[in-house]
């Protein structure tokens, strides 16, 4: 092969296997995108009907060991219990595609929430990925906070401790509920977007 040949080989190498590029919508200071998503009890769910309280979304791929390890270190059901008992709502949406890694039907996301003792007011089934897609989310766990008046204020990972190991959970920083304990006061969120770590989101 000539040195024309191996430069097309791999541009075709870099076109198939580059990361997903999709238009995003979200952005941090404006309004969050709406939607509407059905979840896995049936029942529909619009952003608008939570104006007036603090949202938390969770992107969410059980089959992903960085959302193991916050299952299984228990500190994802924490913080959703935390997030409700403060007049939040919390919604986990799964953006993975039929026959993608972490799709789920109705049924296996309630049966993996009930083992996990899992506690968002909502699964989100974002079977086609177009809301993943709007948000811009790119991993599980892909974490975004919108404020009382609908304004997108945070986006990112949920902490500083990108890893897979349980005993990281503990001392780690989190901006999820750093970003909400901020606004709350009435502060300027110190880190609004941060790189968010984990799997791809299986579109």
């Amino acid at each position: 092969m000539n040195k024309f040949g191996s430069i097309t080989l791999i541009s075709i190498l870099l076109f198939l296997f580059a990361p997903i590029a999709f238009a995003q919508d979200a952005k941090v200071g404006s309004e969050a995108p709406s939607f509407t998503l059905t979840d896995t009890n049936g029942t529909e769910h619009s952003l608008s009907d939570f104006r007036g309280k603090f949202v938390v979304l969770e992107w969410l791929n059980h089959d992903c060991p960085f959302v193991v390890k916050h299952y299984e270190s228990g500190n994802m059901q924490k913080l959703q219990r935390e997030h409700a008992e403060n007049d939040g709502v919390w919604l986990s949406v799964v953006s993975s595609v039929p026959g993608k890694q972490g799709y789920v039907t109705p049924e296996e996301g309630n049966k993996l929430a009930e083992e996990k003792n899992a506690a968002p007011a909502g699964i989100l089934l974002d079977t086609e990925g177009s809301v993943g897609k709007m948000y811009g989310a790119k991993t599980t766990p892909h974490m975004y906070v919108i404020d009382p008046e609908g304004k997108l204020i945070y986006a990112g990972a949920i902490d500083d401790k990108p890893t897979t190991n349980l005993s990281d959970v503990e001392g780690a920083h989190n901006y999820v509920m750093a970003a909400i304990s901020q606004a709350k006061a009435g502060q300027e969120v110190v880190n609004p977007t941060t790189v968010a770590y984990g799997c791809s989101v299986k579109y």
